[in-house]
């Protein structure tokens, strides 16, 4: 039996996991989603302060207060640091990190991740600290979101704090002993290929390959189950 925490990427709240625990529970398996402060049930909670030192904490609760042990730490999208982050932390606990169509951390001890979100996504709202999701938005990086789940996805998506993107990370010497994998998705944009080959950085486990936009839990959710499952050995 795995345990997985899943960790939703920007926009989203542990909602995004929805059609695929279940099928990761049917294989045997036990899964958890974690909402990140300020994003999903948590938007109520949401200000400028908000960031990785929070979103950390949100899961590291979540392992505390469930009582996890030996579990499999998933990370999506920006989420991906999260991931690194709090399996850095909780080193003794995490059997592997897989990385969703994600942020995958360099095994170095300096500062990582930060970076400002507006020029791929737009500027914040006058006066805001939170990135809204836009169908342009979804249509460039999740183009087989459509339909039903287009009508989802915009209806549960809430504004991704921009501290979150803004924050770096530092991980210690050892976070290199932590195992990985990884999922990506031929249809969000990144060169797949290129990746796989290697020339974006090393990739230090296996991976799968998914036909499928930024969002493969909500349009592709079997097959993304099947991964993380496979993966997870």
């Amino acid at each position: 039996m795995t345990q997985f925490i899943l960790i939703p990427g920007a926009w989203l709240g542990a909602w995004a996991w929805k059609p695929v625990i279940p099928l990761l529970e049917k294989e045997g398996d036990l899964a958890l989603a974690v909402t990140l402060t300020g994003m999903g049930e948590r938007v109520h909670l949401a200000t400028k302060d908000v960031g990785m030192s929070t979103a950390v904490q949100d899961v590291l609760n979540v392992i505390q207060y469930n009582e996890v042990d030996d579990f499999v730490l998933v990370g999506h999208s920006f989420a991906g640091k999260v991931a690194a982050a709090v399996a850095d932390r909780a080193r003794g606990k995490v059997r592997k990190v897989i990385y969703v169509d994600a942020f995958r951390p360099e095994r170095v001890r300096t500062p990582q991740g930060g970076g400002d979100p507006t020029g791929e996504f737009g500027p914040l709202p006058k006066g805001g600290f939170a990135i809204p999701l836009t169908e342009e938005i979804v249509g460039r990086i999740g183009k087989d979101v459509k339909g039903p789940n287009l009508r989802r996805m915009m209806s549960l998506a809430t504004p991704w704090p921009i501290k979150l993107a803004a924050d770096p990370i530092t991980l210690s010497e050892g976070y290199d002993a932590i195992r990985e994998a990884y999922v990506f998705c031929t249809l969000s944009g990144d060169p797949v290929d290129e990746i796989v080959a290697g020339k974006w950085g090393k990739l230090e486990g296996p991976y799968k390959i998914i036909e499928a936009g930024h969002w493969p839990m909500i349009t592709s959710p079997e097959e993304l189950a099947k991964g993380l499952v496979e993966l997870a050995r």
